[in-house]
């Protein structure tokens, strides 16, 4: 009889990575002449990232500036949750976070769409904020990656403990 193989899906951020990203867009707003004498500065406090600028339009600016980092130390924004600029006093601020982990909406619907599009034999447990792919067959995991990878999902997924 062949033992099962299996493999988890998790959500996880780097968050050396994230630093050092905001480092970079901090270094590039204090430094970049059509942000001078607006305001703008983004600051990271625990889970937050704030991003403040006098105007709408500048608050945007340094939001795509931090997104333009994130992409390029390999970063999906979709582990970034941006919210819209609001205004505080005489300034713009927009809130920011990294996500990690799988919320339990969109591990059910994984989960759904593992069930729907994969084999009889293929098995989705969720476990907190991660999910367990189990099978007999090592074959019929490889094409649930190939699914997810090719599915459109509002997480930014790993698969990791490929077994």
């Amino acid at each position: 009889m062949a033992s099962e193989s299996s493999f988890d899906i998790v959500s996880k951020v780097d968050k050396q990575e994230v630093s050092n990203a905001l480092n970079q867009a901090s270094k590039e707003v204090e430094q970049r002449y059509d942000f001078r004498g607006v305001g703008a500065s983004i600051d990271y406090s625990g889970e937050k990232i704030l991003i403040k600028a006098n105007s709408e339009e500048r608050a945007r600016a340094v939001l795509d500036v931090f997104e333009s980092k994130l992409v390029k130390r390999g970063i999906s924004l979709k582990s970034l949750d941006a919210g819209d600029p609001y205004a505080s006093g005489k300034e713009y601020r927009i809130e920011s976070s990294i996500k990690e982990g799988i919320e339990q909406d969109q591990a059910k619907k994984i989960s759904k769409l593992i069930r729907d599009e994969a084999g009889k034999g293929v098995k989705a447990t969720i476990q907190g904020d991660e999910l367990r792919v189990s099978s007999k067959s090592r074959d019929d995991l490889q094409d649930v990656i190939a699914l997810l990878k090719g599915a459109d999902l509002e997480v930014d997924l790993q698969f990791v403990n490929y077994r």
